[in-house]
């Protein structure tokens, strides 16, 4: 398998799509004019909406959504793999999907993935965040092979932002073939000052495979703020690319699946895993024991 180029490109998406699909598509071109094959756009590349009744008035079909026209045009155009991080698609029973995308180089859907991990969390200085209520999770991992536009028989692993918290998820793709892993992701500021490096890099390390990170970043129209830093990570864990802020860019590094290959063959931890079994002591054993002593 030879190396090729892929990028990740930042976004700072509005609460319009029309509009952030003009953005979507004066990145992807200047991605693609940098040599790019592969090109990862971010989470909710589609719109960053936090009303609710404003994000129903946004969203819709996948066969109507703009941001999936955009991206199947520009994909064929261009002649690349174009990635769509996520965009938020309505589904046949009315509920939302948080919904990844890739697209061939002749404009056919390749392979979509929903998130699985909903972001329901309640973080310092009062933020909280309930993905659950807008968004129906996801019940399948997805590896797909990325062949073509000088692209020879890659094996693409999705996940979306708050997924990267759950290793087990990428072990599972590693273990399916995967050697390019995709964390696009719109993290909040405060948590990814916290640990959006750390964990990239974890997850390229345990399993031996580049992970691509496009990002979301800055001060967004609903209010929320998002921390930026797209990264590309080799499966030494070795930082390859990062957009060291969070302004509107395009970062774009060589993949040589090759490299991956090499990194499991040092450490071939995806082989030597082994099933066990957990003994743990329940809660009121232990206390029981600390008192009598």
């Amino acid at each position: 398998m030879g190396a090729f180029k892929a990028a990740a490109i930042q976004m700072r998406s509005g609460t319009s799509p029309e509009r952030n699909a003009v953005d979507l598509e004066r990145l992807v071109r200047e991605a693609a004019g940098q040599g790019a094959t592969y090109i990862q756009s971010p989470e909710m590349t589609g719109a960053l909406v936090r009303d609710s009744q404003a994000r129903a008035a946004a969203f819709t079909s996948e066969d109507k959504d703009i941001i999936v026209s955009t991206a199947r045009k520009l994909a064929k155009d261009l002649g690349v793999f174009l990635h769509i991080g996520s965009t938020a698609i309505l589904r046949a029973d009315g509920k939302l999907a948080n919904r990844a995308l890739l697209f061939g180089p002749d404009g056919a859907t390749i392979a979509a993935y929903d998130k699985i991990h909903m972001f329901d969390v309640d973080l310092d200085n009062g933020e909280s965040w309930r993905e659950s209520a807008a968004y129906e999770p996801g019940t399948e991992a997805v590896v797909t092979e990325i062949s073509g536009a000088g692209i020879d028989g890659a094996r693409l692993g999705f996940a979306v932002c708050y997924d990267l918290r759950f290793p087990q998820l990428f072990r599972a793709e590693a273990l399916a073939g995967a050697d390019l892993l995709s964390v696009p992701a719109a993290f909040t500021r405060q948590t990814g000052e916290a640990h959006w490096h750390v964990l990239l890099r974890a997850r390229a390390i345990e399993n031996g495979a580049y992970v691509v990170a496009a990002a979301q970043g800055g001060l967004h129209e609903d209010g929320r703020e998002t921390y930026g830093h797209s990264l590309i990570v080799d499966p030494w864990g070795r930082i390859v690319a990062e957009a060291a802020h969070d302004e509107p860019a395009v970062i774009v590094a060589e993949i040589d699946p090759a490299q991956s290959a090499a990194a499991r063959k040092k450490i071939p931890n995806l082989k030597n895993s082994r099933d066990f079994a957990v003994n743990a002591t329940p809660v009121e054993a232990q206390s029981l024991r600390g008192a009598a002593s």
